[in-house]
């Protein structure tokens, strides 16, 4: 054969297919796109002069990595489609002559021009909107805007390799396929699998058990850092939870349809519902695809856009003043009073307005009833996850000047404080220190003093007696945490320039000798500045709210495009199956109610199973918010119900163009 009737063939073969052709290659080109966008703003010398930069740009460098993973996953799945609509044709070659060498390089080429026009077309758009994509990140960032453009060689080079790459393992696929399949199975490729299937009762019965022990772990979590440790595993139950269902659900589904012989027996039911259940098991795999995706980007969304508009919040409850100093001592002894550490203060020329002092101990403990057990190693596992408690000891004298409150307290009496638990007792014991009563429960508290865990804060009269005693129970070394903490905060009234020379002044001197001795001989300390910390918050927020946004955009890219292959790939198989029903006497308005059925029936299965997915994953979120100080429900409530409404009518309008092809399909075939 002569050199250039491959390329004629792969051109021809494009353009005779463009339906599927065009929406593969503009995904494609889009995923590159994103790609070079993310590289792109990790190497980006605009972002150097912000504060976090480097943390910035690690961010993104795993975006880039997570968009490359996702990219190969999804246009293998795609790609199917696209081979699935070509083996006929290329059976038609393989019985005129044409053997699979020749079939080979008929695809080599169609994948040459797939790759070429793709990756040329996202190259070109992502460096046509790399600096609109710059601007909005160092808006978000509240950074200095440079207007001087620049390509990125290495962003180019990461596109053709990781892309390159994809497009070959996409080529030798598609030769496996052709290469073991006959002349005879490429061409009743497209009506193969007409056998029923049936519906596997075991797989759907473990995929309903995953999903429900994946939401009971979301919804019983009790602690931030038990939610980040179970996060991935619950995220791994509801992904094969869900494809279980749908697979082996979906075909159970349609069997009780049938059997509903009022519904099954009606013509828009009929034929839709006959054709469904041939295909279920298929179907169901794209349509749990859907539903991943979409849950995918509804937390994505919703968790990102909290934390964009929260980040004041957490700002806030992470650094309660403008400037915080914290000193770790060994013994309650050693640590001085309110005075000596402002006459310390004053006399550096320091102001401290708006002040907040308090002492505290904090350790671990295992919640028993009314008895607190330090020796936590001796729990079990299921134990230490639902009774572990962290303890703060904290002097009604200081929650008084901190509260401005007037609480008073008899020596065997306590005050109770707690966050994100309860404590239903009326005394409250722990060994070899002794027994408190409950005098009551405290509804409020001095900001930041609440841990990532579930938190009891005992107020007790004397602290140094009681911290002394707990100290000396046990021998506590790196596997029992003890630590007594002096923390000092306070206000200058003084903007961004002023708080942070005052934060470089504090934090110099309290590593002088003298000054050691005013605010007591301490074993370790930390100095934070709102206004220093408060970039770094925008850094990771905007980092994590401009990612949500493109990778949200891809995941869209890729629930849009699965839809539309669905769409058409059924389109095609139903087309023989309408003309056939028009023939013998159905109607073109019943063709349109039965497509309408068909697609009705589970075409909207995904969303309400995405939905119900963010709802139950709901509180494991919000938990994992805690680690970023983030602690605002109702807003996080609020940035979830407008994403998922959004994406519903989003939603919906791709149902209304998707649907109208299907039917273009049909109708054709018909006519």
């Amino acid at each position: 054969m002569k050199a250039q009737l491959y390329p004629r063939l792969a051109v021809r073969g494009i353009k005779n297919n463009k339906r599927v052709f065009v929406p593969f290659i503009l995904t494609c080109a889009g995923m590159v796109m994103m790609f070079y966008i993310i590289v792109y703003l990790a190497v980006s010398p605009a972002l150097d002069g912000i504060i976090g930069a480097e943390t910035l740009k690690q961010m993104f460098a795993l975006g880039s990595w997570v968009i490359a993973v996702f990219s190969a996953v999804f246009l293998f799945y795609t790609h199917v489609f696209l081979i699935r609509r070509r083996k006929k044709e290329f059976g038609l070659y393989n019985i005129l002559g044409m053997d699979k060498h020749n079939i080979a390089k008929v695809l080599l080429w169609e994948t040459l021009f797939t790759a070429i026009v793709s990756v040329s077309a996202g190259l070109a758009a992502g460096i046509a909107l790399s600096k609109f994509a710059e601007l909005g990140m160092v808006n978000i960032m509240r950074g200095k805007v440079s207007f001087s453009f620049i390509v990125s060689p290495l962003a180019i080079l990461r596109c053709v390799q990781i892309f390159g790459i994809i497009f070959v393992l996409l080529y030798l696929n598609s030769v496996r396929q052709i290469r073991f399949s006959s002349a005879i199975t490429l061409l009743r490729s497209e009506s193969a699998g007409e056998k029923p299937p049936k519906g596997n009762f075991f797989a759907g019965t473990l995929g309903l058990l995953l999903l429900t022990a994946a939401y009971i772990i979301a919804v019983k979590i009790k602690d931030p850092v038990s939610a980040l440790a179970m996060f991935f595993v619950a995220v791994l139950m509801v992904i094969v939870g869900t494809y279980l269902v749908f697979i082996s659900g979906s075909v159970f589904f349609c069997r009780l349809l049938k059997k509903n012989k009022s519904y099954y027996y009606k013509p828009n039911h009929f034929v839709s519902v006959s054709s469904m259940s041939y295909r279920m098991k298929r179907n169901g795999a794209g349509l749990a695809s859907i539903s991943i995706l979409a849950t995918m980007v509804l937390v994505i969304v919703s968790s990102t856009t909290c934390m964009y508009f929260g980040e004041e919040s957490a700002v806030n409850a992470r650094y309660p003043r403008e400037i915080n100093v914290y000193f770790n001592y060994d013994s309650p002894n050693s640590i001085p009073d309110l005075d000596t550490i402002n006459n310390c203060l004053s006399e550096n020329g320091i102001p401290a307005e708006n002040t907040v002092y308090y002492r505290n101990a904090s350790f671990y403990g295992i919640v028993r009833g009314s008895t607190v057990d330090l020796r936590t190693d001796r729990a079990s596992a299921s134990e230490a996850s639902s009774s572990m408690r962290l303890f703060n000891i904290v002097s009604v004298d200081d929650i008084n000047r901190a509260l401005g409150t007037g609480e008073t307290l008899a020596a065997d009496e306590a005050l109770v404080y707690t966050d994100e638990c309860s404590l239903d007792v009326e005394e409250l014991s722990i060994p070899q220190v002794g027994t408190f009563r409950i005098k009551k429960q405290l509804d409020r508290f001095i900001e930041g003093i609440s841990g990532t865990l579930p938190t009891i804060i005992l107020v007790v009269p004397d602290f140094t007696a009681t911290v002394d005693a707990i100290s000396h129970s046990f021998d506590f070394d790196e596997d029992f945490m003890f630590l007594i903490r002096l923390n000092y905060g306070f206000d200058t009234g003084r903007g961004v320039d002023g708080q942070t020379s005052l934060y470089r002044k504090m934090f110099l001197l309290v590593q002088e000798e003298n000054v050691k001795e005013s605010f007591g001989r301490y074993n370790g300390y930390s100095v934070s500045a709102r206004e220093v910390e408060r970039e770094d918050f925008y850094a990771v927020f905007g980092t994590l709210f401009y990612l949500g946004i493109i990778l949200s955009i891809v995941f869209v890219l890729a629930a849009v495009l699965i839809i539309y292959y669905k769409q058409i790939s059924e389109g095609y198989e139903d087309e023989r199956r309408f003309e056939i029903m028009q023939k013998v006497g159905m109607t073109e308005r019943e063709i349109r109610k039965s497509i309408n059925s068909q697609l009705l029936t589970v075409f909207f299965l995904p969303l309400a199973f995405a939905v119900m997915h963010v709802s139950f994953a709901f509180p494991m979120i919000r938990k994992l918010l805690l680690l970023l100080s983030l602690n605002n429900s109702s807003l996080f409530a609020v940035t979830t119900g407008i994403s998922a409404v959004a994406f519903a009518v989003f939603y919906a309008v791709v149902y209304k163009l998707t649907s109208s092809v299907y039917f273009k399909i049909v109708r054709g075939a018909s006519q």
